[in-house]
This record gives C-alpha cells, sequence and structure tokens, in this order.
C-alpha cells in the first residue's frame, strides 16, 4: 500500500475526496438500480452495482495515468482533439441513435464491451483546454475581437452548435464555463457581452426553425427540453412528474434519512440512479447525508481554487479553473434540480451516478487537475507554459 501511495502524485486531499465520493456512491447506487430490475425488469442488482464499480475502477485508472502526464502536453492536444470531438459530433448527430424506444442522439455505441458513450461530454473537456490554451497564449497580446472570432469563437461556435440539437443542458453549460474562463483569463468583458447576445439571438433562432421546420430538425430534441421549462416555469405537478417524486423523496428523508436501501420514490422516480440519484440520497440519508455530499463537492471546489491559484504558469492555472468549475457546476446543478429549483436536466452528479461517460470525462478533468498539482512540486525555471507547436506532443513523445 505504501508503495502505491509514493506513486500517487498531485494534491492528496483531492485524491482523498474523489475516493470518498466513489466509494459512498455505491450505497445509493446499488439500491436505486432496483428501479431498472423490478420495475424496468432489466439485470439483477448485482449486475448494475458490479458495473458501476468497473467503471469507477476505469475511471480511477484514467486518473492515474492522466496525472503522469505533464500538463504542459494537454495544449497541443487539445488542437490534435478538436476536430475529432466535431467529427465524432457529426457522427452521432447523424446516427440517430434510438434506446429504448426514446430519440437518444446524443450517444454512439462502443463495439465489443456494449455500452454507449456521449460524445457532447468528450467535446465539452477539449474545448475547455482548448480555451485556456487560447487565452494563456494571448495573456500578453492586445486581444482583438476580429482575431479572435477566428482562433476562438469559430471553433467554440461549431462545437455548441454541434451540440445544442440533442443536449442544451451540456451546450448551456458550457457555454457558460467558457465565459467564466474567458472573464477569469482577461478576455474584454465588452466582446463577452457581445457574445453573450449573439448566442441568445443564435438560440431564439434556432428555436423558431426548428418549431417552423420540425421534419428537417426531426432528431433535435427541441420539444423535450422546451416541455421541461414550461412544465418547471407552470407548476404543474401532473406534467412535472419527476421532479416531484424527488421532492417527495428528499421531503420523507427527513433528518437522519430512512436509512441505506429503503427507499419508496426510487421505485416511481425513472432515472432514480442517475439523473435523480441525490433525490434517493436526501431519502435515505436525509438532510446530514445531502448535506454532506455538498460539503465534500465545495472541499473539492476550494481544493482546485487553490491548486489553481499556486500554479505557476498562466496555462497551468486557466487549464484547472477550465476543467474543475464545470464538475462543480454539474454537482450543484443536479442537485438543484433534485430540490425544484432549475428544470430537469439529465446532468448526472459526478462520480455519484452511474454512466460511464459522467464518470471517465469526470475522472480525466480530475487528472488534469492532479497533473498540474503535481507540477507544483517541480522549480518554476524547469516548467514550460506549453508545447508551441501541437505537434510537438508527438515528436517529444517519440525522441
Amino acid at each position: 500500500m505504501s508503495q502505491l501511495l509514493s506513486k500517487i502524485q498531485g494534491d492528496r486531499t483531492i485524491w482523498a475526496i474523489i475516493a470518498v465520493l466513489a466509494i459512498f456512491s455505491f450505497l445509493p447506487v446499488y439500491s436505486a438500480s432496483t428501479n431498472l430490475v423490478y420495475v424496468a425488469g432489466k439485470g439483477t442488482t448485482l449486475g448494475y452495482l458490479f458495473k458501476h464499480a468497473i467503471l469507477l475502477l476505469l475511471g480511477f485508472a484514467i486518473v492515474y495515468s492522466v496525472h503522469k502526464i505533464p500538463y504542459k502536453y494537454f495544449s497541443g492536444l487539445s488542437v490534435i482533439l478538436l476536430p475529432i470531438v466535431i467529427g465524432l459530433l457529426l457522427f452521432t448527430l447523424m446516427q440517430g441513435t434510438v434506446i429504448g424506444g426514446a430519440n437518444a442522439n446524443r450517444w454512439i455505441h462502443i463495439p465489443f464491451i456494449g455500452i454507449g458513450f456521449q460524445t457532447s461530454t468528450l467535446a465539452s473537456v477539449v474545448l475547455m483546454i482548448y480555451v485556456a490554451r487560447y487565452l494563456a497564449r494571448n495573456k500578453q497580446n492586445e486581444i482583438t475581437f476580429k482575431e479572435s472570432v477566428f482562433k476562438l469563437w469559430i471553433p467554440v461556435g461549431v462545437i455548441l452548435i454541434l451540440i445544442l440539437p440533442a443536449n442544451f443542458s451540456t451546450t448551456a453549460i458550457t457555454f457558460c464555463m467558457v465565459l467564466m474562463l474567458l472573464f477569469f483569463g482577461g478576455y474584454p468583458v465588452k466582446y463577452i457581452a457581445s457574445i453573450i447576445g449573439v448566442g441568445i439571438l443564435f438560440l431564439a433562432l434556432f428555436i423558431l426553425s426548428a418549431k417552423a421546420f420540425p421534419e428537417a430538425m426531426k432528431h433535435s430534441r427541441i420539444g423535450t427540453w422546451s416541455s421541461r421549462i414550461e412544465n418547471f416555469a407552470s407548476g404543474n405537478e401532473e406534467e412535472n412528474y419527476q421532479a416531484e417524486k424527488a421532492k417527495i423523496a428528499i421531503a420523507s428523508g427527513e433528518i437522519y434519512g430512512k436509512g441505506p436501501g429503503k427507499s419508496v420514490q426510487k421505485n416511481f422516480l425513472p432515472q432514480s440512479s442517475s439523473d435523480f440519484i441525490y433525490a434517493i440520497i436526501g431519502e435515505e440519508f436525509g438532510l446530514i447525508g445531502a448535506l454532506f455530499v455538498v460539503v465534500l463537492y465545495l472541499f473539492l471546489l476550494m481544493r482546485i481554487v487553490i491548486v489553481a491559484t499556486k500554479t505557476v504558469t498562466i496555462f497551468g492555472t486557466l487549464l484547472v479553473l477550465g476543467v474543475g468549475f464545470p464538475i462543480i457546476f454539474q454537482a450543484l446543478i443536479n442537485m438543484a434540480v433534485a430540490v425544484g429549483l432549475f428544470p430537469v436536466t439529465g446532468q448526472p452528479l459526478p462520480l455519484i451516478s452511474t454512466g460511464g461517460t459522467s464518470i471517465w470525462m469526470t475522472c480525466f478533468a480530475i487528472g488534469v487537475i492532479l497533473s498540474v498539482s503535481a507540477a507544483q512540486s517541480v522549480p518554476k525555471e524547469e516548467q514550460s507554459e506549453e508545447l508551441e507547436n501541437p505537434l510537438d506532443i508527438l515528436h517529444e513523445t517519440i525522441g
């Protein structure tokens, strides 16, 4: 054990937090999986628990592998991966996957291992790294809007446009996180305000086009997320079924909860092991358990900020903020949906909800943060801001 711990680098507190979140996740996942077994008639509870364990083990293998990579490589890697994720997003939209009779064109099926992969999640992480790279390389230069259109906003816009038809919530979160990173990175506020206006205008045009020409956008999920927003605004209990069941679950948990495995609402919540797992936590572990999860994410946020402030390079700081804040933001949104503060978004709870894509991409982001943290023990003069050319990552690796 001591030999294993000696090979682990980076912020030990972050390692501890993600380990606690992963271990804690087994209790609500095991309990919530009975909904899929007894209601939907799929698999066994032990089978779902075993699958979750495998996904977490692979996730921690990703964390370990990524945190061993010097973070300067991620700059060039983002440029290499950008066209790849654009191609994956195009492929995902065109295939129009259907899962259980529902439109699920957010996923691609991975042959041989029998699982789906949500390409928008990968695209979001790559995009945040790319934006951090752009800001770091232009920190000492005067940024003009015309120059940033080609080097920044066209890549950002293409990816967001490709994610939007199938996944509005991920598009909105990614857009907000890009704006946040630009603000911290010193991008002119007047340009940010202009981009927000353009984004709102484009979204309005997209919605109007989708409603006017539904056949042309048959793979779009605009009907799903527009109805969710309308139901949330109206407060109609019958139409807002999932949110109402989630609030009942949390309210019935009271202070101490009903106990592990004793949730009742898990049998009524369609996504009790993923989107609404926080409601199950609230019902079974009560207010104490729900607050415990919130505190863990806040501690993780605190450590992310500490790593970012201690980093000696601009790219390292922006990289940590770019991949770290979305994890916390997604967690807060998931919990806000469960308690009725947000409309249903379909965002999982990082490292707790089931789902390989969410776990793996969260672990990749954590690995990047730990890579930056591990570099803090290296003298400043030995650190480089980033590789000048994305191809340098290949040349240096081969050499």
